[in-house]
């Protein structure tokens, strides 16, 4: 049986690129309690509000709920659930869960294939940080569901994963003559850029493309915030600012409220600006809330 392609194949509603994390969100939660305590197991009652604020952090801006993967990944043979009554899981509603006690963990199959070939432990988990989220928000997935990983557990999925372009990184900084789009950030160190990354605007685990279009120079402060939903972008390559964002410190309002509105800096004339479909699945899939008003000048 091939647990890694399992993990990277997970059955998941699919739309025109829309974004339904919710059983790998899950599945990453249920590792990180696994490495914890292999023979635990995770009672719907007492994980909920856990999954609830990673659904909320790193899902969809739409609202959805934890009992949907909780039922749904029992189907991916990963995943199984008893409850007061016996094996099987009551279904996806979220009183039925609670009510009959219904609690999960992997499979004793999955379990038991963890102990035997530790690696595989970590491979499983990048396959599902690197087919669905951005690298920038690895770190901080890994610290929500308490994953800790080696740097050196990872492995080429040459079956199910595209291969990057290692010129895109190069080519967007170009394009925004190495500056940041959004603040004009350009450090350097002698000749070597600091701080500086290529963000996808469409993420490249939802088929975003390595191409100057689907790119922005960023600096590392605003390419997270831009990947948590924090910043977007506009129709008028305007930026956006989410109202759910809050931060009261002058750092605060000079180095994100007061971006709101502001027109983006670059590309540089001749090089392709942000490509309309891909600011509108940005906007769709990953900024959070309404945009705030523009700031006063």
């Amino acid at each position: 049986m091939d647990w890694l392609e399992r993990a990277a194949k997970l059955k998941q509603w699919s739309r025109s690129g829309t974004r339904a994390p919710h059983k790998p969100l899950l599945f990453l939660y249920a590792l990180g309690r696994f490495q914890q305590d292999a023979d635990g197991e995770l009672r719907y009652s007492a994980v909920e509000d856990d999954l609830r604020r990673l659904l909320a952090e790193y899902g969809p801006p739409n609202r959805t709920t934890p009992a949907y993967p909780f039922h749904h990944l029992v189907s991916d043979g990963v995943w199984e659930v008893h409850t007061d009554r016996g094996p099987g899981s009551p279904g996806s509603g979220v009183r039925e869960l609670r009510a009959v006690g219904a609690a999960g963990r992997l499979t004793p199959e999955l379990r038991t294939a963890l102990r035997r070939e530790p690696s595989l432990f970590g491979r499983m988990a990048r396959a599902l940080l690197d087919l669905n989220f951005p690298p920038s928000l690895h770190g901080d997935l890994c610290e929500a569901v308490g994953l800790e990983l080696e740097p050196a557990e990872t492995e080429q999925l040459s079956a199910v994963r595209r291969r990057r372009d290692p010129r895109m990184r190069e080519l967007v900084l170009t394009a925004y003559e190495y500056q940041c789009a959004f603040c004009g950030y350009d450090g350097r160190i002698g000749a070597v850029p600091v701080g500086l990354e290529a963000a996808h605007v469409r993420w490249w685990a939802f088929d975003g493309p390595d191409d100057v279009d689907n790119g922005l120079c960023l600096c590392s402060l605003h390419h997270k915030l831009f990947d948590k939903g924090v910043l977007g972008i506009g129709d008028s390559h305007r930026i956006l600012v989410s109202q759910r964002f809050v931060g009261h410190s002058p750092a605060a309002r000079e180095h994100v409220i007061a971006l709101a509105g502001r027109p983006l800096i670059g590309p540089q004339p001749g090089a392709q600006p942000v490509a309309a479909i891909h600011r509108s699945w940005h906007t769709s899939q990953v900024f959070h809330g309404g945009p705030r008003p523009a700031t006063a000048a």
